[in-house]
């Protein structure tokens, strides 16, 4: 592939990218919300349906650069000397190596723009901050696995059959395809991957939207791990609890209507006097709770 090529290539399928997912973003919102896993409602509903699209727009264009700077030449490289049989086994060796390179960009933007969509009070830089103040590289990286094991089933559907498509229609009519023609091929391949890798799509969403659990110590004795509880605008069931600062507080167990009553199995609910959270040693408990046991006898 030549350089000329090349850049071409990643020009255009930087600007291709850009607008397809800012035009599409209100759309993607409301996906990922409808996968989350406390609900449509509770994650934003229709409410602040651009929330986390600085992160679109600065992400998209190196993302959709490296993905078909990367396609085109493995494809053109693989070209050389193969058959047409071997050309879809081709078109799908060139997207999958694609993908996996783009989602070394893609990733970062994509765990970064759908906490905001399901916390729309909360803005895209505080997001990332608190990621990478509490999570570090890695946080931002949560979900990188999925997202390639739910990319590379989606080229390989896509892209041979995109290129299939537009083979058949060049054929029927003559000459090469018009770039409408091309893009009604894409959409019809891409709508028909997206609706086979779904399931794959949801794993990947709430996975990215796991929420980061407060290791501390419930003041029942139980070794269950207690939840972050974050005053404000952020709420203690949604995603962006993973991003609070853990010496906020710590309610144990989870605030419910069940947790009020005593008995029938049901633990009554308790919470620290102070705003740290509980950090002392089980051992601590089990010698109190012998010494009340000797003090009655």
């Amino acid at each position: 592939m030549e350089p000329r090529e090349s850049w071409a290539a990643l020009a255009a399928g930087g600007v291709a990218g850009v607008c397809v997912d800012l035009i599409l973003f209100p759309l993607d919102t409301v996906k990922t919300r409808l996968q989350s896993p406390q609900g449509f409602r509770k994650a934003g509903g229709f409410r602040g349906i651009y929330a986390g699209v600085p992160s679109t727009a600065i992400g998209s264009f190196p993302n959709a650069a490296a993905f078909f700077i990367t396609y085109e030449n493995v494809k053109s490289m693989l070209h050389h000397g193969s058959t047409s049989y071997l050309t879809p086994a081709t078109h799908m060796v060139a997207a999958s190596l694609g993908e996996v390179v783009a989602c070394l960009i893609r990733v970062p933007s994509e765990v970064v723009k759908q906490r905001a969509q399901v916390s729309p009070s909360s803005s895209t830089l505080r997001i990332l901050s608190h990621t990478l103040y509490h999570e570090g590289i890695q946080g931002l990286y949560r979900g990188y696995k999925s997202t390639v094991l739910r990319e590379i089933p989606f080229s390989l559907v896509q892209f041979p059959l995109w290129e299939s498509l537009k083979d058949l229609w060049s054929w029927k009519q003559g000459h090469v395809v018009d770039s409408w023609q091309s893009a009604v091929c894409g959409a019809f391949a891409g709508g028909f991957a997206a609706a086979v890798t779904t399931p794959l799509d949801v794993a990947k969403t709430r996975i990215m939207l796991a929420k980061l659990v407060c290791r501390c110590c419930p003041t029942d004795g139980s070794h269950q791990p207690g939840r972050l509880h974050l005053p404000g605008d952020i709420r203690e069931d949604s995603p962006a609890a993973a991003l609070t600062q853990p010496g906020r507080s710590c309610r144990w167990p989870p605030k419910s209507r069940r947790s009020r009553r005593v008995g029938g199995g049901v633990r009554p609910r308790t919470q620290p006097s102070s705003g740290r959270p509980f950090a002392v040693p089980q051992q601590l408990f089990s010698r109190l709770r012998a010494a009340f046991a000797a003090k009655e006898k």
